[in-house]
């Protein structure tokens, strides 16, 4: 994660259980755009997708901490490579009334899932250098003819 931020430092403060700095109740689009680093479209888009629903006020829509906090888990959630099906089904168990349990049972899942992924990626990779990297030696130590 910490690769991620420092590639992305707007999402510094994307984080779900980090509080507003100034404890606002309600966000406009530029106070979201500003602190995670999206664009507006970006926004409006996870507004159609269901991932944010902010009220309107004429044309301007007022985001609110919920939505504030569930744009903080999307943003984490696609820095690591989720889709955004897999980010709405996870956010969405936040509203079973469990305490989170389900959406941490699953969200650990997820993540597990990714990891195993990721290190298999990894592998995969390690191997293809390690053969590249064998190739490159063979091929240089070759003694080539001379053309004339």
């Amino acid at each position: 994660m910490d690769n991620i931020r420092a590639l992305n430092p707007a999402c510094q403060g994307a984080h779900v259980d980090h509080p507003d700095a100034m404890d606002r109740q309600a966000f406009t689009i530029s106070d979201l755009t500003a602190e995670f680093g999206v664009t507006a479209r970006a926004l409006r888009f996870y507004e159609e997708e269901g991932l944010v629903s902010p009220a309107r006020d004429r044309l301007s829509r007022i985001y609110s901490r919920r939505d504030r906090a569930r744009l903080a888990w999307v943003v984490r959630a696609r820095n690591v490579g989720f889709s955004l099906t897999e980010i709405k089904e996870l956010i969405d168990l936040y509203d079973l009334d469990d305490g989170r349990v389900t959406q941490k049972r699953r969200t650990i899942e997820r993540c597990r899932e990714k990891v195993s992924k990721l290190q298999r990626q990894r592998d995969d990779i390690d191997a293809a250098m390690s053969e590249l990297n064998t190739f490159i030696t063979q091929l240089e130590a070759l003694e080539l003819p001379i053309r004339r």
